[in-house]
């Protein structure tokens, strides 16, 4: 959905607090903090620039492989050979994170997968590609049509270890998007993410996600490294009472990762409160339809629309519905045609989508006829 069009504003009427987001900034170049289950943005910044993803791009390798696995085409106990181009491109003489896998060996589909989250293993996010599409070339071809599936307009894979390449580039957002796929998808394989550690081949390593071992409720999900690119991190924790995913990226060292990362998760656990704007089915607001048997269609959100709202005053917020005008017929009922846009002190807050809450065929001639004339008289603005 373009963001552009018509604009239809409304005011909620709240008593809520002023925003916060004034206060709070990050050293991450890219960042963006958004609510698991609605996607709602809370902060970002620079979130639509495209940047090397690193090793974040090995989110979307995992993706593809427990979509696989869904899908009865892989499962965790299939063994896949580890390959020379596999041990020499992320083996340990690549300098990289790497598995420490065995030339011509065998290794499970679910080693691999721990591999890949924990120990950031270069050799495994390929070992797990050539297994599936039988070299990377391919793989990267499954990677870009899920993510065309998941929604990710910004990002372009060219490789399954998110080795660098002028090719690849992702956007905060777009990660923070994958994330909430993970998540909502594939609940059953998020233990991975926040197992400390890992031992293969006689070497053991820890969790590269530091923040996973500092106790503030942080369980995934992946970080990431070049020099090019800097340091970045995608983060979740259900510390504040809801679940929270964060991008971070470009910052200039581990240790700086780690507090940003604390930090943003931090605020953004602590520093709102949840309220209940708009209940399970409730029409948030009205959209034209141009030429169909009903002349609007009500907008709904995907169950309830929660606000967090930023503690500590009594300013009141407004909102404005956004879409694309006009809408033709036909509208079906579920479709995203719409986006919920919150803001404080003239400051975008949240964004959540809205969609149709009721099918809307094509109108008769009388129909078409009258809103030619009423679109001529006043246009779409």
């Amino acid at each position: 959905m373009k963001r552009l069009g018509y604009i239809l504003a409304i005011v909620l009427a709240l008593a809520a607090p002023a925003w916060a987001q004034a206060n709070f900034d990050t050293k991450a170049k890219f960042a963006i903090l958004m609510d698991q289950e609605t996607g709602t943005v809370i902060f970002q910044k620079d979130a639509d620039l495209p940047m090397e993803p690193a090793s974040m791009a090995k989110l979307m390798t995992i993706a593809v492989v427990f979509n696989e696995i869904r899908l009865g085409r892989v499962s965790l106990s299939d063994e896949f050979f580890v390959s020379e181009h596999a041990w020499r491109t992320g083996g340990a003489a690549s300098g990289g994170s790497t598995m420490f896998a065995e030339l011509n060996s065998k290794i499970s589909v679910e080693d691999l997968v721990r591999s890949v989250i924990i120990q950031s293993g270069n050799d495994a996010s390929i070992i797990l590609a050539e297994g599936i599409a039988g070299s990377e070339a391919s793989f990267a071809a499954m990677m870009n049509e899920l993510g065309e599936d998941i929604g990710l307009t910004g990002s372009h894979f060219t490789n399954p270890a998110g080795l660098p390449d002028l090719e690849m580039r992702v956007t905060a957002r777009d990660l923070a998007d994958l994330a909430r796929y993970l998540i909502r998808e594939f609940p059953q394989y998020y233990h991975y993410f926040s197992e400390p550690e890992m031992e293969w081949n006689g070497i053991k390593q820890s969790n590269r996600n530091s923040l996973v071992e500092l106790g503030i409720g942080v369980d995934g999900l992946k970080t990431g490294h070049t020099e090019a690119a800097g340091y970045g991190s995608v983060i979740s924790t259900k510390e504040g009472g809801r679940r929270l995913i964060a991008v971070i990226h470009g910052l200039t060292s581990m240790s700086e990762r780690t507090e940003e990362g604390r930090k943003l998760i931090t605020w953004g656990a602590r520093a709102f409160e949840r309220v209940a704007a708009y209940a399970d089915g409730a029409i948030v607001a009205y959209a034209n339809v141009y030429g169909g048997e009903s002349g609007s269609v009500g907008l709904i959100g995907n169950g309830e629309v929660a606000l967090y709202l930023p503690r500590g005053s009594r300013k009141c917020l407004s909102a404005e519905v956004r879409y694309d005008a006009p809408l033709l017929p036909p509208v079906n009922a579920g479709d995203q045609i719409a986006e919920l846009r919150v803001f404080c002190d003239d400051r975008l807050v949240q964004v959540a989508p809205l969609y149709a809450a009721e099918t809307v065929g094509e109108g008769g001639i009388t129909r078409k006829a009258a809103d030619a004339l009423r679109q001529l008289a006043l246009g779409w603005l």
